[in-house]
């Protein structure tokens, strides 16, 4: 399978589980590997063939920063869910990084592992 990565989207959003990080913004940092056919791409040399990776962007940028939910999981499923809605996609990993969390810490976050027919019977095509 052929990969399209993003790494470190840094993108500032509310979230958390406290009152007062409900209150400012924090950056997360976020890591992708879409996993896809890319043949047809490159045979035919049109961006229509392929996934547009600024589209991937834009979309994970809108829902962390319109869903402002607490949990960092709530918010990896959700972009996982979406991606595969949108995207013509087989796989994706996605980690999402909350710098500054815990004190002497160099990341923390979530990392997430998905496959379309995870999503199967929720009707992503």
């Amino acid at each position: 399978m052929d990969k399209i990565f993003i790494r470190s989207l840094r993108i500032d959003t509310i979230i958390g589980i406290y009152d007062w990080e409900r209150t400012l913004q924090r950056p997360l940092v976020f890591d992708l590997e879409l996993g896809l056919d890319t043949r047809q791409a490159a045979s035919s040399d049109h961006v229509r063939d392929a996934v547009d990776y600024a589209a991937v962007s834009d979309t994970v940028r809108e829902i962390a920063i319109t869903l402002k939910p607490q949990l960092l999981e709530t918010l990896a499923e959700t972009i996982a869910r979406t991606l595969f809605e949108r995207f013509a996609i087989l796989s994706l990993r996605l980690s999402i990084d909350k710098p500054g969390a815990i004190a002497d810490v160099k990341g923390v976050g979530v990392e997430i592992d998905r496959r379309r027919e995870d999503y199967a019977a929720c009707g992503a095509h």
